[in-house]
């Protein structure tokens, strides 16, 4: 079995480990059931709260979760109804329970399509936690990394950014993602984790720029039955894996060592 060099906790460096989820399946989950599909995304508001509850044990410091994006829209305005009511109401009764365990929540994505009573909660829910300091929870709504990049690149154009570099966007990316209304966005740390549910592999125009190096996770489990155990399945195969953006495996880099003239013989 190959033995990493990554290890999660602790870090070489101080920016955590950061899961990112994109929550497939709750349509067709309810549709194999004979239920309506609002069945399935009340279903999987239960995996969420199992998700958020199980994330920190396992190192988890962030934690997104991609819950709409932005071409989701097109969907029937009925569906959306019952989407936009259900994350208010997870907002309103998760906000004390997040802030009891020290779980600072945000809300990355537009928001000015989004209904009145979601907006007030999700300034609730992000007042309610703005204090605390263990696991950061983004929930990703009516989000989209192009839209978000693109936006960046306007305000780093705007501001006269030269040259633009990736420290000097990722402040611009952050304020385009709306994280923390009324305070100054910090970057968030890359993703290091994306895990899919539902069968499909693809990106969907999630965190397309925090997730360049990536390690990436596909599994059939339909999102509302994704539990617990899964998310430390996906983490113990993460922990398998050997990160090296772009340098030379390990094994490969100490041969190379041990073969390098005036090398020390054994």
């Amino acid at each position: 079995m190959l033995q990493s060099t990554f290890r999660i906790s602790p870090r070489d460096d101080e920016s955590g480990f950061h899961v990112a989820v994109i929550m497939d399946g709750n349509g067709r989950w309810a549709t194999r059931r004979g239920l309506p599909r609002a069945a399935g995304h009340r279903a999987g508001a239960l995996a969420v709260r199992r998700i958020v509850q199980a994330a920190p044990a396992l190192g988890v410091t962030t934690l997104t979760l991609f819950a709409l994006s932005g071409d989701n829209l097109q969907r029937p305005p009925a569906e959306l109804r019952t989407l936009f009511r259900l994350f208010a109401h997870y907002l309103h009764d998760e906000a004390d329970r997040c802030a009891a365990h020290g779980i600072r929540l945000s809300i990355i994505g537009r928001r000015d399509r989004l209904p009145a009573p979601l907006q007030s909660a999700i300034e609730h829910a992000e007042r309610r936690t703005a204090h605390g300091t263990g696991m950061r929870l983004r929930i990703a709504i009516d989000y989209s990394a192009r839209a978000s990049i693109l936006q960046a690149a306007e305000r780093a154009a705007r501001a006269r950014l030269a040259p633009l570099t990736s420290e000097s966007l990722g402040p611009q990316l952050a304020a385009a993602n709306h994280a923390m209304q009324g305070t100054t966005p910090q970057p968030w740390p890359d993703v290091d984790l994306l895990i899919r549910s539902g069968g499909e592999q693809r990106l969907s125009d999630f965190l397309l720029w925090e997730a360049a190096y990536a390690e990436l996770f596909f599994t059939p489990r339909m999102w509302p039955d994704f539990s617990a155990d899964d998310l430390a399945g996906a983490v113990a195969d993460f922990r398998q894996r050997e990160r090296r953006f772009g340098r030379l495996p390990s094994a490969e880099l100490r041969a190379t060592a041990t073969a390098a003239p005036g090398a020390a013989s054994a």
